[in-house]
């Protein structure tokens, strides 16, 4: 993995975040606090996750182990979501452009929640936030169709046709 890949995994993140962040903001506050049988229990409580967990990872890439998890409660509405992952995005993008091929090979070392340290090669590491994200992603689009609200589209190739456009 090379920093370029990096970077447009990244980017495509954000673009598909951005897509889930639109749809949810359509929802009513009851809307997105409603409990709908998943990994978690509502678009917010997902959504958060995903937001806390891309934190923690640009966190232990800048060489910390936080033991916070974000508070759902914190988040009453979509904007107040999305502000907050704004920023993250902001720092993990500049994280991102920092990247090289050798940084990329590195061995990082991190704490996890229970106190069990890990370490894996930071390509390894950047590609399973990636991979995270879009898999709870996926999770909140199912929740939109339940919820009766239109779904937005987040395929990879999508993304690369529009940039195309």
């Amino acid at each position: 993995m090379d920093a370029q890949r990096i970077g447009e995994l990244y980017r495509y993140n954000a673009w598909a975040a951005r897509r889930v962040f639109d749809a949810a903001s359509s929802l009513t506050r009851e809307q997105f606090v409603a409990t709908i049988p998943s990994s978690y229990p509502s678009v917010r409580d997902t959504l958060v996750h995903v937001l806390w967990a891309e934190w923690i990872w640009l966190e232990r890439w800048n060489g910390n182990s936080p033991k916070t998890v974000f508070d759902p409660q914190d988040f009453p509405g979509a904007g107040a979501l999305r502000a907050r992952w704004e920023d993250v995005h902001e720092e993990q993008m500049a994280f991102v452009r920092s990247v090289n091929e050798e940084l990329l090979a590195t061995v990082m070392r991190y704490v996890n929640m229970r106190g069990e340290t890990w370490e894996y090669e930071l390509w390894k590491q950047m590609l399973h936030v990636v991979n995270h994200s879009s898999y709870h992603r996926g999770q909140v689009i199912t929740m939109l169709r339940q919820l009766g609200a239109p779904p937005p589209t987040t395929d990879f190739l999508v993304f690369y046709d529009e940039l195309r456009a």
